[in-house]
């Protein structure tokens, strides 16, 4: 598979662009993540003309808004600079499968970031590119640097990424009631670990050569607000019986009674999702199905990542 194209802020690939000349370069990032994706740099600062190094920024409540002004010259509000910088963006950013931001800044902070009234500093805000891009790009799965240190949140960003581009790859060819249900299908035991897919297939039944297109439109906008839920440990449970059970009828009962145990274990904490996915790997090499080979939830991303090893 080719590298897939994400966004970054510029100073997490270590690129001298932050206010005092310096960067972020992030280690995780630019090893193991360049393997596999393919980084486009935005710094907006510099974009919108502030320059390298400059004055510092921050964000200030005014009346009910929040506005982004310079912290020693209050005149210097590059508010709507940003703003509108996002916006001549989205032909870029809609190209992309991914964006990682710095955090705490406020133009590129996805939360969290300090928002000051009347001296006191508050950390409830969102840097204003950030928001007008993650308002534009609602399917663009979106984390910030410092949270892709939680491996639960990782996985759940990296998971979200492969399942945008599995998306944006299908429709290269054009769209199909067939091809929409067929995605759904390799995708359900996902989003299973999720939440609750019904709502999803139900959408899907009313899908038509007529209105595929418009179906498809809501259908992975409420795919991708969907698996924003980090799957929790009781749902990927539920997900591994529920694949235990293609193999009932081909197990012995010791090879049953040691696949049940390794799945409590896991249930229970003491071992991670790897275990009791290589396990049923090894059983459905010797027994395949057709619906578990065609499914990513046991391979939804290349598995050098290592995403599940923590898990």
């Amino acid at each position: 598979m080719k590298k897939i194209p994400i966004g970054i802020s510029s100073c997490l690939l270590g690129q001298n662009v932050r206010f005092d000349g310096g960067h972020k370069r992030d280690s995780y990032i630019t090893g193991t993540l360049n393997e596999y994706f393919d980084f486009h740099a935005f710094c907006p600062e510099v974009e919108i003309g502030l320059g390298t190094p400059r004055p510092t920024i921050h964000l200030i409540k005014v009346d009910l808004t929040v506005r982004c002004v310079g912290i020693k010259d209050p005149t210097l509000d590059v508010t709507d600079r940003l703003r509108h910088h996002a916006e001549h963006q989205k032909d870029l950013h809609a190209d992309l499968c991914g964006y990682i931001l710095k955090n705490g800044s406020p133009s590129c902070g996805m939360e969290r970031v300090k928002v000051y009234s009347d001296k006191q500093a508050q950390k409830n805000g969102i840097g204003i590119y950030a928001q007008e891009m993650m308002r534009l790009n609602p399917l663009l799965p979106i984390e910030e640097e410092g949270r892709l240190g939680d491996a639960g949140l990782r996985e759940n960003f990296i998971q979200r990424i492969y399942v945008l581009y599995r998306w944006k790859q299908m429709l290269l060819d054009g769209l199909t009631v067939n091809d929409l249900t067929h995605f759904h299908a390799r995708h359900k035991l996902i989003i299973m670990s999720h939440d609750d897919y019904r709502g999803l297939g139900q959408l899907l039944a009313s899908a038509t050569n007529l209105n595929v297109t418009e179906i498809a439109e809501q259908y992975i906008l409420q795919l991708m607000m969907t698996l924003k839920k980090v799957a929790s440990r009781k749902n990927h449970v539920n997900v591994l019986q529920h694949i235990q059970g293609y193999l009932k009828k081909d197990l012995d009962a010791d090879d049953k009674a040691e696949l049940c145990e390794v799945i409590e274990r896991y249930r229970n904490g003491f071992i991670p999702l790897i275990v009791p996915i290589t396990l049923l790997k090894h059983h459905f090499r010797k027994n395949p199905d057709q619906y578990i080979e065609s499914s990513y939830y046991m391979s939804p991303y290349p598995q050098e990542l290592q995403l599940i090893n923590q898990l």
